[in-house]
């Protein structure tokens, strides 16, 4: 069975629960290279929700170094894979955590939902929509493009690209935006750039700016900017200690950064078609090629 078939059983499996559903938020955390401190950025962002009382699911999407358990010093038993699997039921595997924020760990191999049996499929989806009544829910994906990866940032009603100041980090910012703008059709994405490790707003404004304009004008896409958040050692401490900087210490300008940075994106409307069934929807349908 073809993932767009796959899609149309699943749109007609959920019937028109989406109507009624509560709108829950989903975030997509990527970036186009690895150590540009995007799980720190997921981590710390789910906590800083969690704060102002949202209910916040996070899932550890990186599917090849997952790392968010080690950042928030947990030992996952379970894993996504066990409930695609019929191993275990979603209640069984998402954990709660002294951070206030609930955790899903991800597992190598998860893309085989791209050919579940319509068995499979109806059981994950039964799983999965059990998540909808969480306010937020942020995905950490793997970095660069894997198919996968490309899955979660299609699914997701707003994707955060995160990128620092280094020109490598900045190629690949601009080199993941291409991929997700040409790879993907027929999706209205909502793609937002965070600049993590600057010295001074003016560089972050500087470092965004950079890259949306050559997004605008060799892409003709159009990329928001959400913030930045300051280099800081209290983050290298935390990963250390293996808490959070937004608990190590909650008037870090890192933290004060993140918590400005969801002050943000509250303002913003959630889409009337957000919730766990859309993302069902448009992830089980995959990441389309354009033709």
């Amino acid at each position: 069975m073809g993932m767009e078939e796959q899609a149309n059983e699943l749109r007609a499996m959920m019937g028109t629960a989406s109507t009624a559903e509560h709108k829950t938020r989903i975030i997509a955390i990527t970036s186009g290279k690895g150590g540009v401190g995007k799980t720190n950025i997921a981590v710390n962002m789910a906590i800083a929700y969690a704060e102002i009382g949202k209910r916040v699911i996070l899932i550890d999407g990186d599917m090849g170094m997952a790392n968010v358990n080690v950042l928030l010093n947990i030992v996952p038993r379970y894993n996504l894979m066990q409930v695609i699997n019929h191993q275990k039921k979603m209640s069984e595997i998402i954990l709660d955590t002294e951070f206030g924020i609930k955790f899903i760990a991800g597992a190598n191999g998860f893309s085989k939902i791209a050919n579940l049996s319509r068995e499979e499929l109806e059981y994950f989806t039964k799983e999965f929509a059990s998540l909808a009544n969480a306010d937020i829910i942020i995905i950490d994906t793997g970095a660069g493009i894997a198919n996968n990866v490309l899955q979660f940032v299609a699914a997701a009603d707003e994707v955060y690209v995160v990128t620092t100041p280094e020109p490598t980090a900045i190629t690949d910012a601009y080199g993941i935006i291409k991929i997700i703008s040409t790879e993907l059709v027929n999706r209205e994405l909502n793609i937002k750039l965070l600049v993590n490790r600057v010295h001074s707003a003016d560089e972050g404004k500087r470092i965004s700016d950079r890259i949306i304009t050559i997004v605008a004008q060799f892409l003709n896409y159009k990329v928001d900017y959400i913030g930045f958040v300051y280099d800081d050692p209290v983050v290298q401490t935390s990963v250390i200690r293996q808490k959070p900087f937004m608990v190590v210490n909650p008037t870090s300008r890192p933290a004060v950064c993140l918590k400005h940075i969801v002050g943000r994106i509250e303002k913003t409307e959630i889409d009337t078609s957000a919730g766990v069934t859309n993302f069902l929807k448009k992830f089980v349908g995959g990441a389309k090629k354009k033709r």
